[in-house]
């Protein structure tokens, strides 16, 4: 298995631990748990940036650039709703 392809593996899995301690440290019902899970979210969003900044720094995480135009547009449109 090539390197780019264990990285974005190890990518999408952290955004999932992510995901769940996120919702763990929301759904907390004491104090005590909601720290612990805000910390365990925020050490995984440290690695998740760790992981993202080496791909992008390899050009294995391509961003798409978007025109001032659409942005203005998705601008416009949300702040109407």
């Amino acid at each position: 298995m090539e390197d780019k392809d264990l990285m974005e593996k190890e990518l999408l899995i952290i955004k999932g631990v992510c995901d769940l301690y996120l919702h763990g440290t929301i759904e907390s019902s004491t104090a005590e748990v909601h720290e612990a899970f805000k910390c365990a979210l925020n050490e995984s969003l440290n690695i998740q940036n760790k992981i993202y900044s080496l791909m992008a720094e390899k050009g294995w995480y391509q961003m798409e650039t978007v025109e001032q135009q659409k942005i203005d547009a998705a601008k416009q449109k949300f702040a109407t709703q």
